[in-house]
């Protein structure tokens, strides 16, 4: 959700979207929620997790969402998404399909879950558990 601003011939950098924008939020809705539903059923989540990964929809929110596009996310949702989009991105250069599918919802040794799976960690932690999450697959794929 950036777009590249160059300043010197041959350097550029990111500038996110504005998001504060209605028609930047009207433009990215339609395919952030494709991409959320998509990225949803390859990680076979129930609706109540995909609502809650969105901050707490309700449900009558929801399957209107999943029936057809939103017209406009707000700020919040797709940041989510785009964080869920980069979480997804990572597991699937890490991992196998089957293990990149299933590992958000598989419990996890690592000292940041707690024995408790990813899916629990960010529905708890919001946006922040989301980044960490997001950091630490970028770290161990060698992201940036």
């Amino acid at each position: 959700m950036a777009t590249m601003q160059q300043a010197v011939v041959g350097f550029s950098w990111d500038i996110a979207v504005d998001l504060s924008k209605k028609e930047n939020r009207t433009r990215l809705s339609p395919s952030a929620t494709r991409g959320l539903l998509g990225i949803a059923a390859d990680w076979k989540l129930r609706d109540e997790d995909t609502r809650a990964l969105l901050g707490g929809m309700s449900s009558g929110s929801f399957y209107a969402l999943k029936s057809r596009p939103a017209k406009h996310l707000d700020e919040d949702q797709l940041t989510r998404i785009s964080l869920l989009v980069g979480i997804y991105k990572a597991l699937n250069i890490l991992y196998s399909r089957k293990l990149a599918g299933a590992w958000m919802t598989l419990p996890n040794t690592n000292p940041m879950f707690g024995g408790d799976s990813p899916l629990n960690y960010v529905k708890k932690g919001g946006i922040p558990a989301l980044l960490r999450v997001r950091q630490l697959l970028d770290t161990r794929r060698g992201g940036r």
